[in-house]
């Protein structure tokens, strides 16, 4: 799978991300670099137990660096929760929705990269 594959498949802004990134290499090390970031995991946890002062810091983490890469589809679904868990007492069904799909977006980035990072 092609860089450009990927990010097709995970529905990112190839173009905008290259520009940032000025190369190919660059953007493949960071792309790959992103199934070691723990901030989807801290998410898991914090949502799982409803610390969503520390469900905020993960998912807006998430969003910063989605945002970075131009991973637009995870990126939208990050935004949308970290403004959802921007408030003090957030609607927990709410969150729980838009972190479903948060979940859902995260395993189509992750599973788009991991046959990026095979190929390579």
């Amino acid at each position: 799978m092609s860089l450009q594959e990927c990010y097709k498949e995970l529905d990112g802004a190839f173009e905008d991300v290259c520009q940032r990134l000025f190369s190919e290499a660059l953007v493949t090390k960071f792309v790959i670099k992103f199934l070691d970031d723990k901030s989807f995991v801290q998410l898991c946890n914090s949502i799982e137990t409803s610390d969503y002062s520390q469900a905020f810091i993960a998912a807006h983490t998430m969003k910063g660096i989605c945002q970075n890469l131009s991973f637009t589809r995870l990126h939208e679904s990050s935004h949308n929760l970290t403004e959802a868990l921007r408030n003090d007492n957030p609607d927990a069904d709410l969150v729980n929705e838009l972190f479903m799909k948060v979940k859902s977006d995260y395993q189509i980035t992750a599973n788009a990269i991991q046959k990026l990072k095979n190929e390579k």
